[in-house]
């Protein structure tokens, strides 16, 4: 059975550089993306599309329109007021009820943000998750992470949600590498680098691949092994999982999918012969890209 996938943007947003290439000097990471005034990078956050027979599996939502106004700003949310998600899945001619599962790499606001209705819809009563048919599907210890939250990072999750996910009953909490749960050609690789679980997609085609990279590798300019974000838990630990990522889990040829990059959707990537990695085949768009 043939495997399709499509890049489907969300809201974007803007955040610090510095932050987002936490070890690299600032010298070093505007030659990859510019920053505006305020030393912000513009980035996406987008969600992929997976359709195996009329099976539609969503990874991840994007930040969604959530936030009230002061923290929107803040986080310089783009196309405020409005569920860009929602709007490209319908570009495809794809309505939020048609979606069978949901799956979250982990809960933090820039990636499940767009489970929830606008700040205006939501100030107006509808409080539900958007996606009125589909099963959630988060990892064990990712889950863990969201309920129970650490000091440094409980800014990150939105407060109520994982109510809101369990209350659906149809959260589906997994544990291990296999995604039967969800499809037989769906495994799963966690990662506690950036965030303890971490959950990354594995999608197997007939003839390629797709790996989910989340905040593993946000983007291209992320590939090469020594850059972490000021965010990541465990920049050293996240290095070694990138390594073991490369080199174990992503099949020859296969792609990895960025969801913050500005610009490209996916890449492969090649090592060359002093070990540094490196992204090659970008691509900008992906709609109904066959696997």
């Amino acid at each position: 059975m043939s495997i399709r996938v499509s890049s489907i943007e969300g809201n974007g947003q803007f955040l610090d550089g510095g932050s987002m290439f936490g070890n690299a000097p600032r010298a070093v990471w505007e030659k990859w993306i510019s920053p505006d005034e305020q030393g912000r990078i513009p980035l996406a956050c987008r969600a992929l599309l997976v359709e195996i027979g009329s099976k539609k599996i969503l990874l991840e939502t994007g930040i969604g329109s959530f936030f009230d106004p002061k923290m929107a700003a803040r986080f310089g949310i783009q196309n405020y007021g409005r569920h860009i998600l929602l709007e490209s899945l319908k570009s495809l001619g794809i309505d939020q009820s048609e979606i069978d599962f949901v799956i979250l790499s982990h809960l933090h606001f820039d990636h499940a943000g767009g489970l929830l209705p606008t700040y205006e819809e939501m100030e107006k009563g509808k409080k539900d998750i958007v996606f009125t048919n589909a099963k959630f599907v988060v990892g064990k210890n990712a889950w863990k992470r969201a309920v129970e939250p650490h000091f440094r990072d409980k800014a990150s999750f939105i407060p109520g949600l994982t109510e809101l996910l369990e209350s659906s009953g149809r959260l589906i909490i997994v544990e291990g590498k296999e995604g039967f749960a969800v499809d037989k050609r769906i495994t799963f690789f966690e990662s506690s680098g950036h965030t303890p679980g971490q959950l990354h997609t594995l999608v197997r085609g007939e003839n390629s691949s797709v790996a989910f990279a989340g905040d593993l590798i946000p983007g291209s300019s992320w590939v090469h092994l020594p850059i972490t974000m000021g965010y990541d838990r465990y920049p050293e630990k996240l290095i070694d999982e990138k390594k073991e990522f490369y080199e174990t889990i992503l099949p020859k040829n296969g792609w990895i999918f960025f969801t913050h990059d500005p610009k490209w959707v996916a890449a492969q990537v090649q090592c060359d012969e002093k070990g540094k990695y490196s992204p090659v085949a970008l691509q900008e768009h992906w709609s109904h890209f066959q696997i």
